[in-house]
């Protein structure tokens, strides 16, 4: 339109010039004018475009899709505007938007707990899970062998537990100039019902602290989507994870864990377990395929594991020097040195398959050699089974499971372990053996779910005795069990979801233990686990040598809730 009147006011200065030259030049002014206020406002209209483009870019972001973790191509920031590859320019000051427009520690929409920083995000997460249960380790007559009746109460007895409670906070940083993210995690466990501290029990001795910071998996690394991550730090190693998603009971008393990776029975679960030190690498999926692999160093000084890894506080695997096994006072019930762990999975729509691997080299367990002996060993076959009782250890598994379209969740896993130890130490050897574990999950309503689940120990190879199963006696004057050992675990649980994040449980859970089985129920990661253990020397220590009857029915029911965010 004002192009239209500059036109027809040329036009008419035309006619005038003819017949008027001063006033022309004086129009002509006018007109150099009008054509400067034009173009200024033309500039002032593509800055108010600009800046009307750039807080609706802000305000759709808001709505938008949550971003790629780990990084884009081209050397920039997933959900960035393409930019030829160049770096994206981040501006640091928390008053200045970054290049997708974000603000510093501006909420994400969407998920209430994570925030943009310059070029990355940050998110907290976190679990609350406190439970009230009755357990009972003799609802059917123990067959006490000829041993003394349990000290204290082994009967049923009431408990408050906070199981697999912990916070955390996880992020990415893109690395301008360079086609991956740095990558990061901090995690801590905690207790809700009970203080921190060393736990020292009847059944174990730990250094460690719930509640310390950064205790659980907390790592540091580099990741891409084309060629996945490479992570440093500790972290449940590939083997546990590999088959997690066949455990709707995890942290409750029926856990898998009580028989499944747990190669002796009671609270450690040497084949699902957290790694310390560990470097590790997840691919990216390809084709429903993806790997991961782990390297543990054993950061250990003596050749037999014998010693706590540098820069640890417990003995590989769980527990103090002075714990679990008797004189000499020394890594030497379960320590190990090397760790490798590894998993193949398949995953296409509904259907998901895994076969994983894990191998613990210089697994010491020469304390066996002394609970058989009763004292060292002096005579020369005991000092022979005492120093070849240090032997790698390994577990193989293999699991499928299926989503059906009816809410139906089912699934299995075969798993064999061994301990590799001369013929002569066979007959103590209760590491090698080999168990099951199936499950169904069933959705009732869109908030309700029940789900069942039974796990079997098979026969181990021997069995190195407990208090009321050692009932053999060698020439040599050692002492060992009759080895049946299988045991049976049956559990089942209702879920109500009271919120997207609340979910309200009762569970109730079975071990059915072998002649000189001691499976418990709990571990894997409750507060309070029921063991075989009696309130006999409940200080806990090396000294202590707390009964342990084996043969126990172990009964549980448990109600509480978890609170994940």
């Amino acid at each position: 339109m004002k192009k239209y009147k500059l036109g027809v006011a040329a036009a008419a200065v035309a006619v005038v010039t003819h017949s008027a030259p001063a006033a022309a030049d004086k129009l002509d002014q006018v007109l150099d004018r009008l054509a400067a206020i034009e173009q200024s406002n033309a500039n002032l209209a593509k800055e108010n475009a600009a800046l009307r483009a750039r807080l609706n870019r802000v305000e759709s972001t808001k709505g938008a899709a949550p971003a790629v973790v780990l990084s884009a191509p081209s050397g920039r920031v997933a959900g960035a505007p393409a930019t030829g590859g160049a770096p994206v320019p981040v501006k640091t000051s928390v008053f200045d938007l970054d290049a997708n427009g974000h603000g510093y520690l501006e909420h994400k929409h969407g998920d209430p707990l994570t925030f943009y920083t310059p070029g990355g995000e940050i998110t907290a997460y976190g679990n609350l899970d406190v439970s009230i249960e009755g357990t009972s380790k003799d609802v059917q007559p123990l067959n006490l062998n000829g041993a003394t009746a349990p000290v204290g109460n082994f009967g049923w007895m009431p408990a408050i537990s906070t199981n697999l409670s912990y916070l955390g906070v996880r992020g990415f940083q893109h690395l301008p100039g360079m086609e991956s993210n740095f990558l990061y995690q901090l995690e801590l466990g905690f207790d809700i019902s009970a203080t921190p501290g060393l736990k020292e029990t009847n059944s174990n001795v730990s250094n460690t602290v719930n509640g310390a910071l950064f205790n659980r998996n907390t790592f540091i690394g580099l990741g891409s989507p084309e060629w996945g991550a490479v992570k440093i730090g500790k972290t449940d190693a590939p083997y546990k994870n590999s088959t997690a998603a066949f455990n709707p009971f995890a942290g409750e008393l029926g856990d898998y864990s009580v028989i499944m990776g747990n190669t002796g029975g009671d609270n450690r679960v040497e084949f699902g377990t957290r790694l310390d030190h560990a470097i590790w690498y997840e691919s990216p999926s390809l084709g429903g395929f993806q790997l991961n692999a782990l390297f543990a160093p054993g950061q250990n000084r003596d050749t037999d594991s014998s010693n706590i890894a540098a820069g640890e506080s417990d003995c590989a695997g769980g527990n103090a020097p002075q714990s679990g096994g008797n004189l000499p006072v020394a890594c030497n019930d379960g320590s190990f040195s090397n760790a490798v762990s590894a998993n193949l999975s398949y995953t296409h729509g509904p259907f998901y398959a895994t076969v994983a691997y894990e191998r613990h080299e210089a697994v010491n367990r020469q304390s066996d050699i002394t609970s058989i002996y009763g004292i060292v060993p002096t005579s020369a076959v005991g000092q022979t089974l005492f120093a070849e009782n240090v032997a790698a250890e390994d577990a193989l598994k293999v699991g499928a499971l299926y989503h059906f379209s009816t809410g139906t969740t089912v699934g299995g896993i075969f798993e064999m372990m061994h301990r590799y130890v001369p013929a002569d130490l066979a007959f103590q050897n209760e590491r090698s053996r080999n168990g099951t574990w199936m499950f169904v999950s069933q959705e009732l309503t869109n908030i309700d779910s029940i789900h069942f689940g039974w796990a079997h120990a098979f026969t181990a190879q021997g069995d190195p005795g407990q208090h009321n199963s050692s009932t053999l006696m060698t020439a040599d004057g050692a002492t060992y069990a009759p080895n049946l050992n299988a045991a049976d675990m049956v559990t089942a649980a209702y879920k109500r979801k009271l919120s997207p994040n609340l979910t309200w449980y009762t569970a109730v859970a079975a071990t059915f233990n072998g002649s000189s089985a001691h499976y418990d129920l709990g571990a894997g990661g409750r507060g309070v686990t029921t063991d075989c253990h009696d309130a006999f020397g409940a200080d806990g220590g090396y000294d202590s040598t707390p009964h342990c009857y084996t043969g126990t029915t172990i009964v549980g029911i448990s109600t509480g809730a978890s609170w994940r965010f």
